[in-house]
C-alpha cells in the first residue's frame, strides 16, 4: 500500500452572482473551472480553482482520494477531497468539481484501486490467462490511511489459481467491506480455437427437390382418378 503523497494546497476563491450556465461559461473563459466545497456540517461555499492544479491531482499517485488543503479567500483553510467531478466529453476538460471537506479524525468510505504485481506461474508455464475480476475494492479507515492502491502478488497463481479479498494485506488501520470470499483476480485455461464447421456436401438438384415435395399430391391426385 502506498499513503496519499503531498499536494500543495490549492488557493480557491468565492464566486458571487447568479450561478447559471452563462456565469460558469464565464469562470471557464477566464481561465478557471466552477467548483463547490461543503461537508463537516458548515455551509456550502461555490468557489472558482484552477483547473490545472486539479488535473494535476486527479493524475496523481493517490487520484481522487488525495487529502490536500484548500484555502478559500478569506475563510481560511480545510482538508478536503475530490468527490465528484465533469469533462467536456470531447476535449476532456474539466467543467467542474465538487471538493468535501474531510475531517481528519472521522473514518471514511472509499473505493481504491487493486495492482496486481508479477506475472503468474500458470501464464508463464501452461499458457494460462490472468483475468482480474475487481479493480478497486471499498475501504474504510481514517483519512490518513487511505491507500493511493493495494498491490497483491499474483505470481504463485497456477491455472485455476485465485486471489480473493481475504488475500489482500489486511491490518488494523483497514476495513474491508466487500466480502471476504470476493474474486479479486485468477488465473484461467486458454480456450481453444473453436473447430471450423464441416463443410455441407452438394444439395439435391431443384427439379428431385420438387418431386419428392409432389409426390404425396401425385399420389392422391392418382387415387382420385381411380376411384372415379
Amino acid at each position: 500500500m502506498a499513503s496519499n503523497s503531498k499536494i500543495e494546497a490549492v488557493v480557491a476563491t468565492p464566486r458571487t452572482g447568479t450561478f447559471n450556465k452563462n456565469h460558469a461559461r464565464r469562470v471557464r473563459v477566464s481561465g478557471l473551472i466552477p467548483a463547490v466545497v461543503y461537508g463537516a456540517g458548515q455551509e456550502s461555499v461555490a468557489v472558482t480553482v484552477d483547473p490545472k492544479v486539479i488535473t494535476k491531482i486527479l493524475y496523481s499517485d493517490s487520484g481522487h482520494n488525495t487529502i490536500f488543503d484548500l484555502t478559500i479567500e478569506g475563510k481560511g483553510a480545510t482538508k478536503v477531497m475530490i468527490v465528484d467531478w465533469q469533462n467536456e466529453p470531447i476535449k476532456g476538460k474539466l467543467l467542474h468539481i465538487d471538493l468535501k471537506r474531510i475531517a481528519m479524525d472521522k473514518a471514511m468510505r472509499v473505493s481504491v484501486p487493486v495492482q496486481l504485481v508479477g506475472v503468474p506461474v500458470g501464464v508463464k508455464a501452461s499458457g494460462g490467462i490472468l483475468g482480474q475480476v475487481l479493480h478497486e475494492v471499498e475501504v474504510e479507515c481514517l483519512p490518513g490511511d487511505i491507500p493511493s492502491h493495494i498491490d497483491i502478488d499474483v505470481s504463485n497463481l497456477d491455472i485455476n489459481g485465485a486471489i480473493h479479498i481475504s488475500d489482500l494485506p489486511h491490518t488494523d488501520k483497514l476495513t474491508f467491506l466487500d466480502e471476504e470470499d470476493a474474486l479479486v483476480a485468477h488465473v484461467t485455461v486458454a480456450k481453444a480455437e473453436a473447430e471450423p464447421e464441416p463443410v455441407a456436401g452438394p444439395s439435391e438438384p431443384e427439379v428431385a427437390k420438387k418431386g419428392k415435395q409432389d409426390a404425396p399430391a401425385a399420389d392422391a391426385a392418382a387415387a382420385d382418378k381411380g376411384k372415379k
